[in-house]
Protein backbone atom coordinates (compact mmCIF):
# COMPACT_ATOMS: atom_id res chain seq x y z
CA UNK A 1 0.00 0.00 0.00
CA UNK A 2 1.19 3.51 -0.80
CA UNK A 3 -0.20 6.76 0.66
CA UNK A 4 0.76 10.17 -0.61
CA UNK A 5 -0.59 13.70 -0.32
CA UNK A 6 -1.74 15.39 -3.49
CA UNK A 7 -3.01 18.96 -3.76
CA UNK A 8 -3.16 19.38 -7.53
CA UNK A 9 -5.71 18.49 -10.20
CA UNK A 10 -6.50 14.77 -10.36
CA UNK A 11 -8.65 13.35 -13.15
CA UNK A 12 -10.18 9.93 -12.58
CA UNK A 13 -11.13 8.67 -16.05
CA UNK A 14 -13.60 6.10 -17.40
CA UNK A 15 -14.90 4.72 -14.09
CA UNK A 16 -18.37 3.34 -13.45
CA UNK A 17 -19.86 5.32 -10.60
CA UNK A 18 -21.99 3.46 -8.08
CA UNK A 19 -24.11 6.17 -6.48
CA UNK A 20 -26.04 4.72 -3.51
CA UNK A 21 -27.44 8.16 -2.61
CA UNK A 22 -29.52 8.24 -5.79
CA UNK A 23 -29.56 4.49 -6.52
CA UNK A 24 -27.74 5.02 -9.81
CA UNK A 25 -24.92 3.42 -11.80
CA UNK A 26 -23.33 5.37 -14.65
CA UNK A 27 -20.07 5.94 -16.52
CA UNK A 28 -18.31 9.20 -15.75
CA UNK A 29 -15.02 10.98 -15.18
CA UNK A 30 -14.40 12.83 -11.92
CA UNK A 31 -12.08 15.82 -11.55
CA UNK A 32 -10.68 16.41 -8.06
CA UNK A 33 -8.94 19.66 -7.23
CA UNK A 34 -7.29 20.24 -3.85
CA UNK A 35 -9.25 17.38 -2.29
CA UNK A 36 -12.65 18.49 -3.57
CA UNK A 37 -14.83 17.33 -6.50
CA UNK A 38 -14.47 20.07 -9.12
CA UNK A 39 -16.34 18.45 -12.04
CA UNK A 40 -18.22 15.27 -12.95
CA UNK A 41 -18.99 14.27 -16.53
CA UNK A 42 -18.04 12.13 -19.50
CA UNK A 43 -14.95 12.77 -21.60
CA UNK A 44 -13.46 15.49 -19.42
CA UNK A 45 -10.33 17.05 -20.90
CA UNK A 46 -6.95 15.90 -19.65
CA UNK A 47 -5.42 19.30 -20.46
CA UNK A 48 -3.90 21.01 -17.44
CA UNK A 49 -4.15 17.96 -15.22
CA UNK A 50 -1.40 17.20 -12.70
CA UNK A 51 -2.35 13.53 -12.60
CA UNK A 52 -4.66 11.32 -14.68
CA UNK A 53 -5.71 7.89 -13.43
CA UNK A 54 -7.53 5.43 -15.65
CA UNK A 55 -10.41 3.63 -13.93
CA UNK A 56 -11.53 1.63 -16.97
CA UNK A 57 -13.29 -1.60 -15.96
CA UNK A 58 -13.33 -0.27 -12.41
CA UNK A 59 -16.14 0.88 -10.14
CA UNK A 60 -16.10 4.09 -8.12
CA UNK A 61 -18.10 4.16 -4.91
CA UNK A 62 -18.18 6.30 -1.78
CA UNK A 63 -15.38 5.31 0.59
CA UNK A 64 -16.34 2.24 2.61
CA UNK A 65 -17.50 2.68 6.21
CA UNK A 66 -16.80 0.16 8.99
CA UNK A 67 -18.74 0.82 12.19
CA UNK A 68 -17.13 -1.90 14.32
CA UNK A 69 -13.34 -2.06 14.73
CA UNK A 70 -10.91 -2.55 17.62
CA UNK A 71 -7.69 -0.53 17.41
CA UNK A 72 -6.29 -1.42 20.91
CA UNK A 73 -4.89 2.04 21.67
CA UNK A 74 -4.51 2.95 24.49
CA UNK A 75 -3.21 -0.01 26.42
CA UNK A 76 -2.32 -2.71 23.90
CA UNK A 77 -0.45 -0.89 21.15
CA UNK A 78 1.66 -3.95 20.43
CA UNK A 79 -1.43 -5.51 18.81
CA UNK A 80 -2.69 -2.35 17.06
CA UNK A 81 -2.37 1.41 17.24
CA UNK A 82 -4.85 3.97 15.97
CA UNK A 83 -2.44 4.66 13.10
CA UNK A 84 -1.78 1.04 12.14
CA UNK A 85 -5.50 0.31 12.34
CA UNK A 86 -6.25 3.31 10.15
CA UNK A 87 -3.77 2.03 7.57
CA UNK A 88 -5.36 -1.44 7.70
CA UNK A 89 -8.68 0.24 6.94
CA UNK A 90 -7.26 2.02 3.90
CA UNK A 91 -5.75 -1.24 2.62
CA UNK A 92 -9.27 -2.68 2.58
CA UNK A 93 -10.91 0.33 0.92
CA UNK A 94 -12.36 1.86 4.12
CA UNK A 95 -12.16 5.62 4.62
CA UNK A 96 -14.27 5.87 7.79
CA UNK A 97 -14.20 3.57 10.83
CA UNK A 98 -15.78 3.54 14.29
CA UNK A 99 -13.61 2.24 17.12
CA UNK A 100 -14.97 0.25 20.04
CA UNK A 101 -14.22 1.47 23.59
CA UNK A 102 -12.76 -1.70 25.13
CA UNK A 103 -9.25 -0.28 25.44
CA UNK A 104 -7.22 0.22 28.61
CA UNK A 105 -8.26 2.69 29.91
CA UNK A 106 -11.60 2.38 28.18
CA UNK A 107 -13.25 5.24 26.32
CA UNK A 108 -15.73 6.25 29.00
CA UNK A 109 -14.87 9.93 29.47
CA UNK A 110 -14.51 13.11 27.45
CA UNK A 111 -10.70 13.08 27.48
CA UNK A 112 -10.47 9.62 25.92
CA UNK A 113 -12.98 10.53 23.19
CA UNK A 114 -11.04 13.67 22.31
CA UNK A 115 -7.77 11.73 22.34
CA UNK A 116 -8.98 9.49 19.50
CA UNK A 117 -9.66 12.50 17.31
CA UNK A 118 -6.40 14.22 18.27
CA UNK A 119 -4.26 11.18 17.52
CA UNK A 120 -5.88 10.48 14.13
CA UNK A 121 -6.40 14.02 12.78
CA UNK A 122 -3.40 13.73 10.43
CA UNK A 123 -4.51 10.44 8.85
CA UNK A 124 -6.50 9.91 5.62
CA UNK A 125 -8.88 7.63 7.53
CA UNK A 126 -11.65 9.27 9.54
CA UNK A 127 -11.67 7.54 12.94
CA UNK A 128 -14.78 7.99 15.11
CA UNK A 129 -14.88 6.75 18.71
CA UNK A 130 -17.76 4.75 20.13
CA UNK A 131 -17.89 5.39 23.88
CA UNK A 132 -18.77 3.03 26.72
CA UNK A 133 -22.32 2.74 28.00
CA UNK A 134 -21.16 2.24 31.59
CA UNK A 135 -18.17 3.52 33.55
CA UNK A 136 -15.25 1.14 33.15
CA UNK A 137 -17.54 -1.10 31.06
CA UNK A 138 -18.53 -2.67 34.38
CA UNK A 139 -22.27 -2.60 33.71
CA UNK A 140 -23.10 -0.66 36.89
CA UNK A 141 -23.07 3.12 36.42
CA UNK A 142 -24.06 4.77 33.15
CA UNK A 143 -21.58 7.18 31.54
CA UNK A 144 -22.18 10.90 30.95
CA UNK A 145 -23.61 10.18 27.51
CA UNK A 146 -24.59 13.76 26.64
CA UNK A 147 -21.08 15.02 27.44
CA UNK A 148 -19.51 12.15 25.47
CA UNK A 149 -21.79 12.94 22.54
CA UNK A 150 -20.68 16.59 22.57
CA UNK A 151 -17.05 15.43 22.64
CA UNK A 152 -17.64 13.39 19.47
CA UNK A 153 -18.79 9.91 20.51
CA UNK A 154 -20.86 8.46 17.64
CA UNK A 155 -22.41 5.55 19.54
CA UNK A 156 -22.38 3.77 22.88
CA UNK A 157 -21.35 0.20 23.67
CA UNK A 158 -19.74 -1.93 26.37
CA UNK A 159 -18.63 -4.17 23.50
CA UNK A 160 -17.40 -7.59 24.53
CA UNK A 161 -19.21 -7.24 27.86
CA UNK A 162 -22.98 -7.80 27.55
CA UNK A 163 -25.26 -5.55 29.57
CA UNK A 164 -26.75 -8.04 32.00
CA UNK A 165 -28.71 -5.36 33.87
CA UNK A 166 -31.91 -4.61 32.00
CA UNK A 167 -32.46 -1.36 33.89
CA UNK A 168 -29.07 -0.04 32.71
CA UNK A 169 -30.06 -0.91 29.13
CA UNK A 170 -33.38 0.86 29.64
CA UNK A 171 -31.63 4.01 30.90
CA UNK A 172 -29.17 3.93 27.99
CA UNK A 173 -31.94 3.55 25.42
CA UNK A 174 -33.85 6.43 27.00
CA UNK A 175 -30.73 8.59 26.80
CA UNK A 176 -30.36 7.57 23.14
CA UNK A 177 -33.52 9.54 22.40
CA UNK A 178 -31.74 12.63 23.72
CA UNK A 179 -28.35 12.09 22.11
CA UNK A 180 -29.61 10.52 18.88
CA UNK A 181 -26.91 7.83 19.08
CA UNK A 182 -27.40 4.09 18.81
CA UNK A 183 -26.99 1.80 21.82
CA UNK A 184 -24.93 -1.25 20.86
CA UNK A 185 -25.13 -4.23 23.19
CA UNK A 186 -22.96 -7.32 22.77
CA UNK A 187 -25.81 -9.78 22.27
CA UNK A 188 -24.87 -12.74 24.43
CA UNK A 189 -26.20 -14.19 27.68
CA UNK A 190 -23.00 -14.92 29.67
CA UNK A 191 -24.61 -17.73 31.68
CA UNK A 192 -25.89 -19.51 28.59
CA UNK A 193 -22.56 -19.00 26.85
CA UNK A 194 -20.69 -20.49 29.78
CA UNK A 195 -17.20 -21.55 28.75
CA UNK A 196 -18.22 -22.07 25.11
CA UNK A 197 -15.39 -21.85 22.61
CA UNK A 198 -17.36 -22.53 19.43
CA UNK A 199 -20.95 -22.96 18.29
CA UNK A 200 -22.82 -25.68 20.17
CA UNK A 201 -23.86 -28.30 17.64
CA UNK A 202 -22.70 -31.32 15.70
CA UNK A 203 -19.22 -29.89 15.05
CA UNK A 204 -18.63 -29.10 18.73
CA UNK A 205 -19.72 -32.64 19.62
CA UNK A 206 -17.32 -34.09 17.05
CA UNK A 207 -14.40 -31.96 18.24
CA UNK A 208 -15.18 -32.26 21.93
CA UNK A 209 -14.92 -28.49 22.34
CA UNK A 210 -17.26 -26.62 24.73
CA UNK A 211 -20.25 -25.17 22.89
CA UNK A 212 -21.88 -21.76 22.89
CA UNK A 213 -25.55 -22.25 21.89
CA UNK A 214 -27.42 -19.98 19.50
CA UNK A 215 -29.96 -19.17 22.22
CA UNK A 216 -27.23 -17.33 24.16
CA UNK A 217 -27.41 -14.69 21.42
CA UNK A 218 -31.11 -14.93 20.67
CA UNK A 219 -32.39 -14.57 24.23
CA UNK A 220 -30.30 -11.41 24.72
CA UNK A 221 -31.47 -9.93 21.42
CA UNK A 222 -35.08 -10.72 22.34
CA UNK A 223 -34.69 -8.90 25.68
CA UNK A 224 -32.99 -5.93 24.04
CA UNK A 225 -35.73 -5.67 21.42
CA UNK A 226 -38.45 -5.59 24.05
CA UNK A 227 -36.64 -2.91 26.08
CA UNK A 228 -36.13 -0.89 22.87
CA UNK A 229 -39.81 -1.30 22.06
CA UNK A 230 -40.76 -0.10 25.56
CA UNK A 231 -38.44 2.92 25.57
CA UNK A 232 -38.59 3.90 21.91
CA UNK A 233 -34.78 4.13 21.92
CA UNK A 234 -32.28 3.33 19.17
CA UNK A 235 -30.87 -0.20 19.36
CA UNK A 236 -28.12 -1.52 17.11
CA UNK A 237 -27.29 -5.22 17.15
CA UNK A 238 -23.64 -6.02 16.38
CA UNK A 239 -22.27 -9.10 14.61
CA UNK A 240 -25.54 -11.05 14.18
CA UNK A 241 -24.70 -14.73 13.79
CA UNK A 242 -27.81 -16.96 13.96
CA UNK A 243 -30.91 -17.62 11.89
CA UNK A 244 -33.05 -17.10 14.98
CA UNK A 245 -31.52 -13.65 15.53
CA UNK A 246 -32.31 -12.65 11.95
CA UNK A 247 -35.95 -13.69 12.48
CA UNK A 248 -36.19 -11.70 15.73
CA UNK A 249 -34.79 -8.56 14.09
CA UNK A 250 -37.01 -8.97 11.04
CA UNK A 251 -40.13 -9.18 13.21
CA UNK A 252 -39.01 -6.26 15.38
CA UNK A 253 -38.55 -4.03 12.34
CA UNK A 254 -41.97 -5.03 11.05
CA UNK A 255 -43.54 -3.87 14.31
CA UNK A 256 -41.82 -0.49 14.42
CA UNK A 257 -38.93 -1.06 16.82
CA UNK A 258 -36.02 1.35 16.18
CA UNK A 259 -33.46 -1.36 15.47
CA UNK A 260 -30.57 -1.82 13.07
CA UNK A 261 -28.13 -4.69 12.69
CA UNK A 262 -24.77 -5.64 11.21
CA UNK A 263 -23.07 -8.85 10.11
CA UNK A 264 -19.37 -9.66 9.68
CA UNK A 265 -17.65 -10.99 6.57
CA UNK A 266 -16.37 -14.00 8.54
CA UNK A 267 -19.87 -15.04 9.58
CA UNK A 268 -20.90 -14.76 5.91
CA UNK A 269 -17.92 -16.87 4.80
CA UNK A 270 -17.15 -19.56 7.40
CA UNK A 271 -19.10 -22.06 9.50
CA UNK A 272 -18.39 -24.01 12.67
CA UNK A 273 -16.95 -26.75 10.46
CA UNK A 274 -13.81 -24.60 10.32
CA UNK A 275 -13.19 -25.28 14.01
CA UNK A 276 -12.40 -28.89 13.17
CA UNK A 277 -8.98 -27.52 12.17
CA UNK A 278 -8.48 -26.39 15.79
CA UNK A 279 -7.17 -23.07 14.44
CA UNK A 280 -7.56 -20.41 17.14
CA UNK A 281 -7.91 -17.76 14.43
CA UNK A 282 -11.43 -19.13 13.94
CA UNK A 283 -12.28 -18.54 17.59
CA UNK A 284 -14.52 -15.47 17.56
CA UNK A 285 -17.36 -14.02 19.61
CA UNK A 286 -20.06 -14.72 18.63
CA UNK A 287 -18.79 -18.03 17.25
CA UNK A 288 -18.92 -19.22 13.67
CA UNK A 289 -22.31 -20.90 13.30
CA UNK A 290 -23.86 -23.51 10.97
CA UNK A 291 -24.39 -23.42 7.22
CA UNK A 292 -28.10 -22.83 7.86
CA UNK A 293 -27.22 -19.77 9.93
CA UNK A 294 -24.81 -18.50 7.26
CA UNK A 295 -27.50 -18.73 4.60
CA UNK A 296 -29.99 -16.96 6.88
CA UNK A 297 -27.52 -14.09 7.36
CA UNK A 298 -27.20 -13.69 3.59
CA UNK A 299 -31.00 -13.76 3.23
CA UNK A 300 -31.21 -11.11 5.96
CA UNK A 301 -28.79 -8.89 4.06
CA UNK A 302 -30.72 -9.31 0.84
CA UNK A 303 -34.13 -8.46 2.30
CA UNK A 304 -32.90 -5.52 4.36
CA UNK A 305 -33.23 -7.09 7.80
CA UNK A 306 -29.49 -6.65 8.28
CA UNK A 307 -28.50 -3.09 7.45
CA UNK A 308 -24.71 -3.14 7.30
CA UNK A 309 -21.57 -5.20 6.99
CA UNK A 310 -18.93 -4.51 9.65
CA UNK A 311 -15.65 -6.33 10.17
CA UNK A 312 -15.32 -6.53 13.98
CA UNK A 313 -11.58 -6.19 13.21
CA UNK A 314 -9.99 -7.62 16.37
CA UNK A 315 -6.18 -7.75 16.27
CA UNK A 316 -4.22 -9.94 18.70
CA UNK A 317 -0.50 -10.62 18.98
CA UNK A 318 0.70 -14.14 18.28
CA UNK A 319 1.16 -15.31 21.87
CA UNK A 320 -2.54 -14.91 22.75
CA UNK A 321 -3.62 -16.81 19.63
CA UNK A 322 -0.95 -19.48 19.17
CA UNK A 323 -1.94 -21.33 22.33
CA UNK A 324 -4.56 -23.87 23.40
CA UNK A 325 -8.06 -23.07 22.22
CA UNK A 326 -9.42 -22.64 25.72
CA UNK A 327 -6.82 -19.95 26.49
CA UNK A 328 -6.75 -18.23 23.08
CA UNK A 329 -8.34 -14.79 22.79
CA UNK A 330 -11.50 -14.30 20.75
CA UNK A 331 -11.33 -12.37 17.47
CA UNK A 332 -9.68 -12.03 14.06
CA UNK A 333 -8.42 -9.16 11.92
CA UNK A 334 -10.79 -8.31 9.11
CA UNK A 335 -10.26 -4.94 7.44
CA UNK A 336 -7.88 -6.03 4.68
CA UNK A 337 -9.78 -9.20 3.71
CA UNK A 338 -13.34 -7.89 4.10
CA UNK A 339 -14.07 -6.58 0.63
CA UNK A 340 -12.61 -9.61 -1.15
CA UNK A 341 -14.75 -11.93 0.97
CA UNK A 342 -17.85 -9.80 0.47
CA UNK A 343 -17.47 -9.70 -3.29
CA UNK A 344 -16.64 -13.39 -3.52
CA UNK A 345 -19.53 -14.58 -1.34
CA UNK A 346 -22.26 -12.04 -2.03
CA UNK A 347 -21.62 -10.80 -5.57
CA UNK A 348 -20.05 -13.73 -7.38
CA UNK A 349 -21.65 -16.64 -5.51
CA UNK A 350 -24.99 -15.16 -4.43
CA UNK A 351 -25.48 -12.67 -7.30
CA UNK A 352 -26.47 -9.94 -4.87
CA UNK A 353 -26.77 -6.64 -6.81
CA UNK A 354 -23.57 -4.63 -6.59
CA UNK A 355 -25.34 -1.40 -5.65
CA UNK A 356 -27.08 -3.19 -2.77
CA UNK A 357 -23.72 -4.47 -1.50
CA UNK A 358 -22.25 -0.97 -1.67
CA UNK A 359 -25.17 0.42 0.35
CA UNK A 360 -24.34 -2.06 3.13
CA UNK A 361 -20.77 -0.73 3.11
CA UNK A 362 -21.44 3.00 2.79
CA UNK A 363 -24.69 4.91 3.30
CA UNK A 364 -26.33 2.36 5.63
CA UNK A 365 -23.53 2.14 8.22
CA UNK A 366 -22.96 5.92 7.95
CA UNK A 367 -26.64 6.51 8.75
CA UNK A 368 -26.52 4.18 11.77
CA UNK A 369 -23.70 6.26 13.29
CA UNK A 370 -24.94 9.64 12.01
CA UNK A 371 -21.81 10.10 9.89
CA UNK A 372 -21.68 12.56 7.01
CA UNK A 373 -20.78 10.83 3.74
CA UNK A 374 -19.83 13.10 0.81
CA UNK A 375 -21.97 12.59 -2.28
CA UNK A 376 -20.97 12.62 -5.96
CA UNK A 377 -21.51 16.35 -6.35
CA UNK A 378 -19.34 19.31 -7.28
CA UNK A 379 -18.01 20.96 -4.15
CA UNK A 380 -18.13 17.81 -2.01
CA UNK A 381 -14.94 16.53 -0.38
CA UNK A 382 -13.07 13.72 -2.11
CA UNK A 383 -14.05 10.41 -0.55
CA UNK A 384 -14.12 7.55 -3.05
CA UNK A 385 -12.96 3.96 -3.25
CA UNK A 386 -12.11 2.53 -6.66
CA UNK A 387 -12.39 -1.24 -6.94
CA UNK A 388 -12.33 -4.13 -9.34
CA UNK A 389 -15.27 -6.50 -9.15
CA UNK A 390 -13.48 -9.27 -11.03
CA UNK A 391 -9.81 -9.22 -10.05
CA UNK A 392 -8.73 -12.63 -8.74
CA UNK A 393 -6.19 -12.61 -5.92
CA UNK A 394 -4.98 -14.66 -2.98
CA UNK A 395 -5.06 -13.04 0.45
CA UNK A 396 -1.66 -13.17 2.14
CA UNK A 397 0.37 -11.50 4.86
CA UNK A 398 1.71 -8.99 2.36
CA UNK A 399 -1.81 -7.53 2.14
CA UNK A 400 -1.89 -6.81 5.89
CA UNK A 401 -1.13 -3.36 7.30
CA UNK A 402 -2.32 -4.28 10.80
CA UNK A 403 0.26 -4.96 13.49
CA UNK A 404 -1.39 -8.35 14.02
CA UNK A 405 -1.86 -11.30 11.69
CA UNK A 406 -4.59 -13.36 13.36
CA UNK A 407 -6.62 -14.33 10.30
CA UNK A 408 -7.95 -17.68 9.12
CA UNK A 409 -8.10 -16.40 5.54
CA UNK A 410 -4.44 -16.46 4.50
CA UNK A 411 -4.23 -18.46 1.29
CA UNK A 412 -7.91 -17.85 0.46
CA UNK A 413 -8.72 -17.09 -3.17
CA UNK A 414 -10.89 -14.02 -3.60
CA UNK A 415 -12.48 -12.21 -6.53
CA UNK A 416 -12.92 -8.47 -6.12
CA UNK A 417 -10.41 -6.01 -4.68
CA UNK A 418 -10.16 -2.40 -3.54
CA UNK A 419 -7.54 -0.70 -5.72
CA UNK A 420 -7.47 3.02 -5.01
CA UNK A 421 -8.77 5.61 -2.56
CA UNK A 422 -9.05 9.35 -3.14
CA UNK A 423 -9.74 10.93 0.24
CA UNK A 424 -9.42 14.67 0.88
CA UNK A 425 -5.91 15.51 -0.36
CA UNK A 426 -4.62 11.93 -0.18
CA UNK A 427 -4.26 9.24 -2.83
CA UNK A 428 -3.97 5.68 -1.54
CA UNK A 429 -2.95 2.73 -3.66
CA UNK A 430 -4.54 -0.13 -1.73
Amino acid sequence: MHIHEFNGKLLLKNGTILDPFNNQEYKSDILFEKGVIAEIGENLSEAGMDKVLDASKMYVSPGFVDIHVHFREPGNEIAETLESGAKAALAGGFTKVCTMPNTSPCVDNEAEVLAVYRKTAHLPTDVYPIAAITQGREGKVITEMAILKRAGAVGFSDDGTPLANGQILRNALEYSQITGNAIINHAEDPELRGNGIMNEGLASTQTGLPGNPSIAEETMINRDIEVARFTGGRLHVPHVSTAGSVDLIRRAKATGVHITAEVTPHHLSLTDEYMKTFDANGKVAPPLRTENDRKALIAGLKDGTIDAIATDHAPHVIDVKETTLDLASFGMIGLESAFGLIMTKLYHEEQMPLLDIIKKLTINPAKIMNLTLPEFKVGEKANVTVFSADEWWVFSRKNVESRSHNSPFFGTEMTGKAKLIVKDNFIVNC
